[in-house]
């Protein structure tokens, strides 16, 4: 029972920081439950499940608000979902800690690109909704994909930075898109993926999912009450967390 509670509080705590920034979950979540016993591939899958419902958390807030556009919530899933099934394809047969350490210098200049942009992400002005620049956009969301599916630390926080800066969205609407689409399309396939590849600590998951469920929810429901500064300064402090967490690992 001890573990249980402890797992569902790992897990509040993890998804409502990442419900409000727009990804970031991994940076609690993964190494907690390594550091609780699991190998890297288990607490990989394991957390990719629950990820899932962080998603459908936030997806019940998210959709209130009705800021999602169909087709373009399509083009995401399109172009992101082969990514997310070549990353966790081969995650684990390749060493990870290179890629850990890339990966965190990528991310802390990604929150500092967002600390020296003002307004970045702060009005919603579509942009490169053109054959050259969905293109563009799609290759984005496929590295993107490729990311989320192996390393999954803080790669919500690529999709959300990559839809405000290239196609134009404030963060509030980016964020919405990164939970409910990455949240459960994206980790739902990665998860599915390393369940066969690999195994899944079952026997964690129903604390692990209450606290991803209703974090996801109390998280995005902070983010639309509090408006895209408030997302905007969350999401750069907690970029600049997630990579000093993956290159101090």
């Amino acid at each position: 029972m001890l573990d249980q509670i402890l797992l569902f509080v790992i897990a509040l705590a993890a998804n409502l920081l990442s419900a409000l920034s727009g990804g970031g979950a991994g940076l609690i979540q993964l190494p907690a439950l390594i550091f609780l016993g699991l190998p890297f591939g288990v607490a990989l899958a394991t957390h990719k499940v629950a990820s899932v419902a962080l998603g459908l958390g936030a997806a019940l807030r998210h959709l209130k608000e009705n800021t999602l556009e169909r087709r373009f919530a399509g083009f995401i899933l399109i172009t992101g979902l082969p990514g997310v099934t070549i990353g966790a394809s081969f995650i684990l047969q390749v060493p990870e800690r290179g890629a850990e350490v890339a990966l965190g210098l990528l991310t802390i200049g990604l929150g500092l690109y967002s600390v020296f942009r003002p307004s970045l992400g702060q009005v919603y002005e579509p942009s490169h909704r053109t054959g050259h620049g969905y293109l563009v956009g799609g290759a984005g969301l496929f590295v993107i994909g490729v990311l989320n599916g192996s390393l999954t630390s803080g790669t919500g926080l690529f999709a959300t930075l990559w839809l405000v800066r290239w196609f134009g969205l404030d963060y509030k609407r980016a964020v919405a898109y990164t939970l409910v689409l990455v949240g459960i399309f994206w980790n739902g396939t990665g998860a599915v993926v390393l369940g066969i590849l690999g195994d899944i600590r079952w026997t964690w998951l129903p604390a692990l999912l209450a606290g991803s469920l209703i974090g996801g929810y109390l998280g995005a429901s902070l983010g639309i009450r509090h408006g895209n500064r408030w997302i905007k300064r969350a999401f750069e402090a907690v970029t600049l967390l997630v990579g000093l967490s993956l290159i101090l690992r």
